[in-house]
């Protein structure tokens, strides 16, 4: 064994206290450091350092990303950032992740002790969490893009069962034309066209309602008429990324009874709706959906990476990702999970989603979920008494998205959004045309002393902005 590696060896234990220090010392300082620090720029032309020849040990480069690193990475785990739909890690999210690097199990196959079972049985939870039936299926993936992914090539397969061939076999190209239809649908759904071989070009974009981000039904109805005798697909929202708008998922799924589509719902984040009472309304009909995304990194406040996809069609599911290889096994009624995802292995996410609901179950997640809501609300409530700034939509959820009242462009919203930056973290984005920053709160941490430093930086920086 390399002489370094067997000294680290014989002072793992100190070695682990040693991280452990360094990871609670960054926890206890999230509150006081910048959420966004400075930039560092480095030239491009700038070479990296060598790669050493000869280590120096888990103690030495402790030392060197402390110094080197750690001052430039974001406080992205902390309270003020709101950029993009970011959460955090909850304690016990914290300790069933690092239990998943020390046991390091890779949970796609049964012939390897009980990953596989931990698994299932934390999807069992998570899709009792999101009040979808047992009809549904589930399993860990990395995002919600693989998530929308898995979903949409098993979209793929039932079209194919559809027109009599299977495009696992033959390709996309067995299909011919495809249509894809959504409202507004994330980014991600494009990519994921794109990688299927469906092409970005078979999304098909369905007129919203009026100063809204939901899709209208009658025109999706009349969408789905243009094209008599040929099944699609449709992507309904859950919970859009700019306002937390909701497609009406009963409205859409009653349209089977006139169009053969695959319902395909991305509730990357609003899927969380359902742990409200006040809110679960907006989920009502996810369960009628073929399949579903939920972001885990997101809500639920594990460690990236982490998200689950559900289907009505594990079949299906299968017969798109099933790897034929002798030290598998057959692939059988209850197929491991390495015949349900792209992935021939993946590390064991689902522990820290384990730890977290069994730690704290619905009432805990319940609790951060309406106190995020309540942020998002207050924050909204303060920007819209401020005259320098317009709030483009309605805080439906955890989201706000608003601009500058005055010449909101996207130098000026950049200007803000950099003087703000020590007290908080948003992200650009444009709303109806209009250049505009949104606020998502999902970290476990917020509360309405971080909406008071918020709005104080907002308003700071805009009045200096003039």
């Amino acid at each position: 064994m390399d002489r370094t590696l067997a000294a680290d060896l014989a002072r793992l234990p100190e070695l682990l206290d040693a991280t452990r220090e360094a990871a609670a010392a960054t926890l206890a300082a999230l509150d006081a450091r910048p959420v966004v620090p400075p930039p560092v720029r480095r030239d491009p032309a700038e070479p990296a350092p060598p790669l050493p020849e000869h280590g120096s040990g888990t103690e030495a480069a402790l030392a060197a990303f402390a110094e080197r690193w750690a001052p430039r990475l974001s406080a992205s785990a902390g309270p003020r950032y709101l950029g993009f739909v970011t959460g955090g890690a909850t304690p016990a999210a914290l300790a069933g992740d690092w239990l998943t690097s020390t046991h390091d199990q890779n949970s796609n196959s049964a012939l390897d002790g009980a990953g596989q079972d931990l698994e299932r049985e934390t999807v069992t939870w998570l899709r009792d969490l999101f009040h979808l039936s047992a009809a549904h299926t589930g399993t860990f993936v990395s995002g919600a893009t693989m998530s929308n992914t898995t979903g949409l090539a098993i979209a793929r397969e039932w079209l194919g069962e559809r027109l009599g061939v299977s495009p696992a076999e033959y390709g996309a190209a067995a299909l011919g034309p495809v249509r894809v239809l959504s409202g507004a649908p994330h980014s991600s759904i494009a990519k994921a066209l794109s990688l299927l071989g469906l092409g970005r070009a078979a999304l098909v974009p369905v007129p919203t309602l009026p100063g809204r981000e939901a899709v209208d039904p009658a025109a999706l109805d009349r969408a789905l008429a243009d094209a008599p005798g040929r099944p699609a697909v449709v992507v309904a929202n859950a919970g859009t990324v700019n306002t937390v708008d909701f497609d009406d998922l009963r409205a859409i799924a009653a349209l089977r009874e006139r169009h053969d589509f695959w319902l395909h719902t991305d509730a990357a984040f609003g899927a969380f709706a359902a742990l409200s009472p006040e809110h679960a309304h907006l989920t009502d009909g996810l369960d009628a959906s073929d399949s579903v995304c939920v972001d885990l990194h997101k809500w639920l406040n594990v460690p990236y990476d982490s998200a689950v996809q559900f289907t009505r069609r594990r079949d299906l599911q299968a017969r798109v990702f099933q790897n034929a290889a002798a030290y598998l096994g057959p692939l059988g009624e209850n197929p491991d999970l390495v015949h349900l995802t792209p992935e021939n292995s993946h590390r064991l996410r689902a522990l820290a989603a384990w730890f977290t609901l069994r730690a704290y179950g619905r009432e805990g997640h319940r609790e951060i979920v309406e106190r995020d809501i309540a942020c998002a609300r207050s924050l909204g409530e303060s920007l819209t008494r401020d005259p320098r700034f317009t709030v483009l939509a309605p805080v439906r959820l955890n989201v706000v998205c608003f601009t500058l009242a005055h010449a909101p462009t996207p130098a000026r919203l950049t200007a803000l959004r950099e003087a703000a930056g020590p007290e908080v973290f948003v992200t650009p984005t444009t709303y109806a045309g209009t250049p505009a920053l949104r606020a998502a709160f999902s970290n476990w941490r917020t509360t309405q002393a971080d909406v008071r430093r918020i709005a104080q930086a907002l308003h700071t920086a805009a009045k200096e902005l003039g």
